[in-house]
């Protein structure tokens, strides 16, 4: 045997390893997400028991949602909170929205903060940091604009905050929307998101995003604050990682993030799935090799492969068993977090699990194609370890 066969076949030893790896992970994600979400709590007869939670909302324009979305943080069911509503331009009309939520719910306490800060070159920590300087209470969540909450949310975060935990955050999901968009957004929430971010939170590894998570505001300031964390676009990933490092854990809240944006298009979830894959290969290079690897038809391709070479079966009868069986795994995920019934047919289902599984590979091989982020109206470049540097076009 000649030394290409050596290498033919430790390549289709390797792959058939990850793609077993690929299977455990679903089954570790439909086991987790069984046993871990939506779980209901209450409200304990002391309320004084609970520490008290300032609430950092950065805004930026207002979308159809923006109202309903907001109001659902002025009536949630917990004790001691604060909400503070970051706007960075003073022109800003959602300036105006906050105003008439602030004269609709007197009682709650909430304040805006405009102008931001210059701290660095993250626009969302500049925007942030006047209110997080302002905050009142030991834990902080940090809520995207996009987020709807039920009044249930922040109880059970906090409930999560235990004494060796340092930062609780929400695992990404859609609420219901209508149209193919709406329909595209929940199939990879709730099928390849939940599946990584559920395996991870298990295995204790890191894989935080930051459109929703409540955090020990001390261990933050222990490292500088939030403004140290400046320099990076994906400060969330840095936020947990300084945490972890010190030995601190994270979790996973049993509610997911409601993202409940009024403006759900095709064209810019795809932009957002760009961008997460410029992050993620500027901090974590082997991104570049396992991710793609990692995707249902291009593993099962390779799968395939290394079945027909190792043991001579039919690679075409192995590669739909292989898509026939993912595709059911993640059924079965998506009803788990959804936690009721979907809002669309098995039908519209399989149109938007495999439009999401064929363009995939293209998103990830355009995002690294042009490594250029563009985050609203600035433009941004990334160093190896994830630093940014903005500049103009």
């Amino acid at each position: 045997m000649t030394s290409l066969w050596y290498i033919l076949y430790s390549l289709a030893v390797f792959i058939l390893i990850f793609w077993g790896g690929t299977w455990v992970i679903h089954l570790l994600a439909i086991g987790y997400a069984k046993y871990r979400l939506h779980r209901k709590v209450q409200l304990l007869p002391n309320e004084n028991s609970f520490p008290g939670v300032t609430i950092l909302k950065p805004l930026m324009g207002v979308d159809p949602n923006l109202f309903s979305n907001l109001e659902t943080f002025f009536t949630m069911n917990y004790p001691l909170y604060e909400i503070h509503f970051c706007i960075e331009d003073e022109s800003d009309p959602a300036i105006m929205v906050v105003k008439r939520l602030q004269d609709k719910y007197p009682h709650v306490t909430s304040r805006i903060f405009t102008g931001g800060a210059d701290v660095g070159v993250n626009p969302k920590i500049n925007n942030m940091h006047p209110g997080y300087k302002a905050a009142n209470y030991s834990l902080i969540l940090i809520s995207d604009s996009g987020i709807r909450m039920k009044n249930d949310t922040l109880l059970d975060m906090v409930n999560h905050m235990t004494d060796d935990t340092a930062l609780v955050h929400q695992m990404p999901f859609t609420c219901d929307r209508e149209g193919f968009a709406g329909t595209l957004e929940k199939v990879y929430f709730g099928t390849a998101q939940a599946r990584i971010y559920l395996a991870a939170d298990l295995l204790s590894v890191n894989c935080h995003t930051g459109m929703s998570a409540l955090m020990k505001k001390s261990l933050i300031d222990e490292v500088g604050g939030i403004e140290a964390f400046s320099c990076y676009l994906a400060e969330d990933f840095f936020f947990a990682k300084s945490l972890t490092d010190r030995g601190w854990r994270i979790a996973v809240s049993s509610q997911p993030a409601w993202q409940n944006s009024g403006l759900c298009e095709v064209k810019s979830f795809q932009a957002r799935l760009r961008r997460w894959v410029k992050l993620r290969t500027a901090m974590l290079p082997l991104t570049m090799l396992f991710e793609p690897l990692s995707e249902c038809l291009v593993l099962g391709a390779c799968a395939s492969w290394a079945v027909s070479f190792i043991f001579n079966w039919d690679p075409l009868l192995f590669y739909l068993v292989h898509i026939l069986v993912w595709f059911f795994c993640d059924w079965i995920l998506l009803s788990i977090v959804q936690n009721g019934t979907l809002p669309f047919n098995k039908f519209d289902f399989v149109i938007g699990w495999l439009f999401r599984e064929v363009s995939s590979p293209y998103l990830f091989l355009n995002a690294l194609w042009n490594p250029t982020i563009r985050w609203r109206s600035r433009m941004y470049r990334l160093k190896w370890g994830g630093i940014a540097e903005e500049y103009k076009v």
